[in-house]
């Protein structure tokens, strides 16, 4: 078992919360660093045992388009303070993974300036990817080069170059070697030259005992990326999405389907990274419709199967969201006394869950097995050893009283309301209140109810019991049909209708020549070789409208 397994994450975006400068002038070095010194009792106060950091080294901007990897943003400090917040970390017993950015780099990176100066004659004209002299870009160099995502500020390397590859295995020695780190956040991984990644593995697997990897990938196989040669996670954005649309919509069948799909194309095994919001993505906050459902919403990313992540702030319940194209609102600067005095709610609730995390194996170890499903309830359990934890989560604005299974277990204490519970003939009743969960681990019969971790609303009122079978998913309702008037009389015309999928597959293209809908249609032509595509499946697809994402998802089909 490796420290990750029971890992709980804190996720700093450093050049936002400490307030940088948005662009980098090269200029003096400032020490900003060194504020989130005092974060990091904080961060062990929720419960979290891991940071996951960065951007964090030379850039001329957002971070991500890095000028040096072996040294730290001079907005930020120098090494030495980098240094220094690293061991603070681990004195704190917390793990520190950085945001490794090894896909593209920025204009000012010393490869790309070389070539501006030497043209043909730079000796690392092949460290990017389509390097034509002929061609030129949006600054006017001379010549052009594949970017990432459709940015020329971004240039992508040419993961192929065996000297490239050397290159940042060697940043990574560096890593370990000067700053002590334990794993590393693979940016844009979805869209990676597997062999390139596999070579960053074999050196993770060298530089430092169960030295973590994970990847940002958003949509395809998660098993592609996350396996025993390639990465140990990826980021769950499949879930992600889930958590906040099952809520919003009333709809906890998209959560528990979501749950089986991973495990059916063999998740089961991997600990994928589990989040409710980003420095990419709204706010949970802002997201939620109901604020009340940011309990219920927190208690599945604890409990469901995953590593469980909380955004900077976020446990202070702030909002945020994309403005005109900008993330910077996601990002933001924080007092940390100021925030403290105004959240205690949250930050209660997310201490609690993280102790609970702790201390309840099953969460981090369990299987996995639904017990109850209807749009508004849910319940599943975790078993591991001689421990059951039942999950109870309620989206409805009325509370209800859910039976479930109990076979083996007579006895169960509410690790959030402190609440004991015994089960009769094998059913375990329990009543939730609304918008609102619980969860049930199984204890001793002579244990005594303990004090509440958190205040919640005691006994609701009691509808009939919700009980098995499960019922079946609310239909979709059909567009409505466009309606013009002709006079006074109106006409109705059925509404068109396109699916994706429907867009033609052009058979003499390669998937980086082809459009976003045409790599759809691949897809789901893909998808329906290994078996019956469900509108969940169609759904996931559709959603999907990044063309280097679908790229690798369709040749990561087999």
């Amino acid at each position: 078992m490796a420290w990750y397994d029971e890992a709980i994450f804190y996720h700093i975006y450093p050049l936002g919360l400490t307030g940088a400068p948005k662009l980098n002038d090269y200029g003096e070095t400032v020490h900003r660093l060194p504020k989130l010194i005092p974060w990091i009792s904080h961060i062990k106060d929720l419960g979290c045992n891991a940071i996951y950091i960065g951007p964090l080294f030379e850039s001329v901007g957002h971070g991500y388009e890095t000028t040096d990897y072996k040294r730290l943003d001079s907005r930020l400090g120098d090494n030495d303070d980098l240094k220094s917040f690293v061991a603070e970390c681990h004195k704190a017993s917390l793990r520190v993974v950085f945001d490794g950015v090894f896909n593209h780099t920025g204009r000012d990176f010393f490869a790309f300036q070389d070539i501006k100066q030497n043209r043909e004659n730079s000796p690392y004209k092949d460290w990017y990817c389509n390097v034509n002299f002929w061609g030129n870009n949006q600054y006017g160099d001379g010549f052009s080069y594949t970017n990432w995502g459709g940015y020329d500020l971004l240039a992508k390397l040419n993961q192929h170059n065996p000297s490239v590859r050397e290159y940042i295995c060697d940043v990574i020695r560096y890593w370990v070697r000067e700053f002590d780190v334990d794993g590393i956040r693979l940016d844009a991984a979805d869209v990676m030259d597997f062999g390139y990644m596999q070579e960053i593995r074999k050196v993770a697997n060298e530089v430092k005992e169960d030295f973590w990897l994970m990847g940002e990938v958003i949509h395809g196989d998660y098993t592609r990326w996350a396996n025993d040669s390639t990465l140990h996670s990826v980021t769950n954005y499949t879930l992600h999405k889930a958590l906040y649309s099952g809520h919003n919509d009333h709809n906890y069948f998209e959560i528990a389907h979501t749950i089986k799909f991973l495990y059916d194309r063999g998740c089961e095994r991997l600990k994928l990274y589990n989040f409710v919001d980003n420095h990419d993505v709204e706010r949970i906050n802002t997201k939620l419709r109901n604020k009340e459902h940011f309990l219920p919403t927190h208690i599945l990313l604890y409990t469901l199967p995953g590593i469980p992540s909380i955004y900077y702030g976020s446990e202070f319940a702030i909002d945020g969201s994309k403005q005109r194209g900008s993330d910077d609102s996601l990002r933001p600067a924080l007092d940390l006394e100021a925030m403290k005095k105004n959240g205690g709610k949250y930050t209660k609730l997310i201490s609690a869950l993280g102790r609970i995390r702790k201390e309840a194996k099953a969460l981090a170890y369990g299987t996995y097995k639904e017990l109850l499903l209807t749009t508004k309830q849910y319940a599943f359990e975790r078993c591991y050893g001689d421990q059951r934890v039942v999950v109870c989560v309620n989206n409805g604005d009325e509370g209800c009283e859910m039976k479930l299974g109990a076979s083996g277990f007579t006895t169960y204490m509410g690790a959030l309301t402190g609440r004991k519970v015994k089960t009769a003939n094998g059913t375990l009743a329990v009543s939730i209140p609304a918008n609102s969960g619980e969860i049930w681990i199984s204890c001793d019969a002579n244990a005594r109810p303990t004090e509440p971790a958190i205040e919640i609303t005691p006994e609701p009122p009691k509808p009939a019991p919700i009980t098995a079978p499960k019922p079946a998913p609310a239909a979709v309702p059909a567009p409505a049909p466009a309606v013009k008037t002709v006079g006074t009389v109106p006409v109705v015309k059925p509404a068109e209708k396109k699916e994706v999928g429907d867009a033609p597959i052009p058979r003499n293209k390669f998937y980086e020549e082809m459009t976003v809908e045409e790599l759809q249609s691949v897809i789901i032509e893909k998808m329906r070789k290994n078996g019956p595509v469900t509108d969940y499946m169609k759904r996931t697809v559709a959603e999907n409208t990044h063309h280097g994402s679908l790229v690798n998802w369709a040749k990561s089909f087999q």
